[in-house]
């Protein structure tokens, strides 16, 4: 498919679209799991891939969620912070504004996605709460990509680090800093 800039890969993203962008996963999804073999049938290909999202053949292949994510952007050259440039996203190292005793409010959304629901909503509302200078914390089996860039979008910083396998922490922090200085 001709396009310059090939889609991040989330819970939500479409089998069929996924294996347009990026013809090379399909090897790696048949390995996760026998269930995914039917995939080469071109009838099957041309409908189901079409509608299902990788959240639903997870649970087809009764493979965690997180794991087939980060397979899946891994071997598309997609590490967990690609999908964003000149960031604090998925770094060792912690950027100025993070603070441990700053974080107020932690959102584990880990179990609402597991169950094929989408945190974004409850999560915002929390995150609404938490007065300027504070931190949120959001743990996800994945770095939570288009989240974050909603978040971005209203003005918030954010940094992701891995903190267990299948577990990844991700602070929010009104971004109090003034535009022009390039540390937004």
């Amino acid at each position: 498919m001709e396009n310059d800039t090939k889609p991040y890969i989330t819970p939500d993203s479409k089998v069929g679209a996924l294996l347009e962008y990026f013809p090379e996963l399909e090897n790696v999804l048949m390995e996760m799991s026998p269930s995914f073999r039917k995939l080469r049938n071109p009838v099957l290909r041309r409908t189901v891939a079409k509608v299902a999202t990788l959240r639903q053949v997870a649970k087809i292949g009764n493979i965690s969620l997180s794991k087939m994510i980060n397979e899946l952007r891994t071997a598309a050259g997609q590490s967990t912070g690609d999908a964003f440039e000149n960031d604090e996203i998925t770094t060792d190292a912690r950027p100025e504004w993070f603070n441990e005793g700053k974080v107020v409010k932690s959102f584990d959304a880990r179990s609402t996605i597991e169950a094929g629901r989408n945190p974004m909503g409850e999560f915002f509302k929390v995150l609404g709460e938490v007065e300027g200078g504070k931190i949120c914390e959001l743990i996800t089996p994945f770095v939570p990509a288009p989240l974050i860039e909603l978040a971005r979008g209203k003005g918030y910083r954010v940094w992701s680090r891995q903190t267990a396998e299948e577990k990844f922490g991700t602070y929010f922090i009104r971004n109090n800093i003034k535009e022009g200085d390039g540390n937004v």
